[in-house]
């Protein structure tokens, strides 16, 4: 899941197919919105890769970060079942 790497939380998730991708990326997106906090993220075929760092408070982890990879996590686990 995610760990804390050169002044970010970094994740790499992995799926079935682009689809199946896709969808986690469409509900990260909602959660994003909530948290009013978003994501630098990339996607390949099957891979979800996300970045999450604070931009307005100099690009450092907060605790904004570590809430809403929580979010992310719990995310991915009901994609896994």
């Amino acid at each position: 899941m995610f760990i804390e790497k050169e002044n970010k939380l970094q994740a790499e998730f992995i799926f079935r197919d682009f689809q199946e991708a896709f969808g986690f990326m469409t509900q990260v997106a909602f959660l994003a919105e909530q948290h009013h906090h978003h994501p630098n993220w990339s996607n390949v075929w099957n891979q979800v890769t996300i970045h999450l760092c604070t931009h307005d408070e100099g690009n450092v982890v907060t605790e904004k970060d570590h809430l809403l990879a929580k979010d992310i996590e719990n995310l991915y686990q009901r994609f896994k079942k």
